[in-house]
């Protein structure tokens, strides 16, 4: 008998030591000792099971089990909304009822400080944009995710799929989310029937269609990425430069971007990181117009301020957004829960109409009150092959050579603008 049970144990070990995912079913064979009519006989026994899928170290999670109980989320302002800032727009709610995962939101302003904040740790997910996501993979900061445990993940727009600032080597870092334009918002009492056509509103000095100057009436943004929106206008209007990506500036170019910037600081009231605080000075401070986003905006708007916003004849940069989870994330299994419902087409609706962006499944561009049956197109889904998206600057310049000005020359030479010298 002794025998018998030997044999099972040392059966349950070597399935249970079997990992990888998938699981597929393995055979051993046991020798399993039985008495006959008072003899021992020694029979040979195979066993076949499947493994219980096992995470390999370093690897991404195998099953998702029952919840912890809360997760924890990073985020752009707007992004995790609960029925607080408007109970129309309430996506957390029915996910806390359904998982019991109660979701805390801490939001963030820049793309840095979001870096920042999960290299700290204690936090789950993270709403990365280009400019953060590759950051975060390539410091070892997010852990690679299994999108076989996302159903959804088959929905989302193929062009995000396997965009490249969430796919590295073939593995997956994180679910795509929302994408989007930053935009030129202005105050139509100060321009009238003359709206901006042109960002050189707030990079030149000027009069404003209200007969006063700009200066001290403009804003942009603080974080060291908008180096890229002064490229991109000097891309178009001095062609000499021979920019063609502001991602990617070779040393005479980011000067010049540099350059424009530290024109740019005589005319600045102030660098915005908060989009609360912004709104607020375009409310209360006399602010005519500055880079935005449509979040904004949209706010704004919807409380009766003479605000509108457009997006250049020169074009724009933009964001597509990626929810990425921490290498110790503290709530794994809610992590999951919430990567899955974040692809709903419901709370993809709702939020593009929140915030004015693309949502990452495009099933959500129909049949959702809120945004309506235009509203992607309104959010410009068709021109999200024109839009630049958000990347982290490298010396790689995309052509064979390594000549370009990586980012962190762009966040010493902006803090640098940003401080006057």
């Amino acid at each position: 008998m002794g025998k018998v049970l030997g044999g099972l144990i040392l059966a349950g070990l070597l399935l249970a030591a079997c990992g990888g995912p998938p699981p597929t079913p393995q055979t051993i064979e046991v020798e399993v000792t039985r008495v006959v009519e008072g003899t021992p006989v020694i029979e040979t026994v195979i066993i076949t099971a499947t493994p219980e899928p096992v995470q390999e170290v370093g690897g991404p999670l195998q099953s998702v089990g029952e919840g912890e109980g809360e997760v924890a989320i990073v985020s752009w302002a707007g992004y995790i909304e609960n029925g607080s800032t408007d109970p129309n727009f309430d996506w957390v709610t029915e996910f806390e009822k359904n998982t019991g995962c109660k979701v805390t939101n801490k939001t963030a302003a820049t793309s840095d400080e979001m870096v920042a904040l999960m290299n700290e740790g204690g936090f789950d997910l993270v709403t990365a944009s280009g400019d953060a996501s590759n950051r975060l993979i390539a410091g070892g900061t997010v852990q690679e995710v299994n999108i076989d445990l996302i159903p959804s993940y088959s929905t989302v727009d193929e062009r995000l799929q396997n965009a490249p600032w969430h796919t590295v080597d073939g593995k997956h870092y994180g679910v795509p989310y929302q994408s989007g334009s930053n935009v030129l918002m202005y105050n139509t009492d100060v321009f009238g029937d003359k709206p901006p056509t042109s960002w050189d509103v707030v990079f030149e000095e000027m009069d404003l269609p209200d007969g006063k100057s700009n200066k001290g009436r403009v804003q942009a943004y603080d974080g060291p990425i908008y180096v890229a929106d002064a490229a991109l206008y000097l891309k178009a209007h001095k062609p000499e430069l021979g920019i063609r990506d502001p991602y990617a500036l070779n040393r005479d170019q980011f000067n010049a971007a540099i350059e424009l910037l530290r024109q740019q600081r005589a005319l600045i009231g102030r660098y915005w990181h908060d989009a609360f605080i912004q709104m607020d000075d375009f409310t209360n401070e006399g602010v005519a117009a500055s880079s935005s986003w449509p979040f904004q905006a949209n706010l704004l708007a919807l409380g009766g301020a003479p605000i509108a916003y457009v997006v250049p004849e020169e074009g724009a940069t933009g964001w597509a957004d990626t929810t990425m989870m921490h290498i110790d994330a503290p709530h794994p299994n809610c992590s999951y829960k919430w990567l899955e419902w974040s692809l709903n087409p419901k709370l993809q609706g709702d939020l593009a109409a929140w915030f004015q962006t693309i949502p990452a499944v495009l099933e959500a561009c129909k049949g959702n009150a809120l945004l309506g049956d235009t509203g992607c197109e309104a959010n410009g889904l068709n021109s999200f092959d024109k839009i630049l998206w958000w990347r982290t600057p490298t010396t790689d310049c995309g052509d064979g050579t390594k000549e370009c000005v990586p980012y962190h020359e762009w966040v010493t030479n902006y803090i640098a603008v940003i401080g006057g010298r």
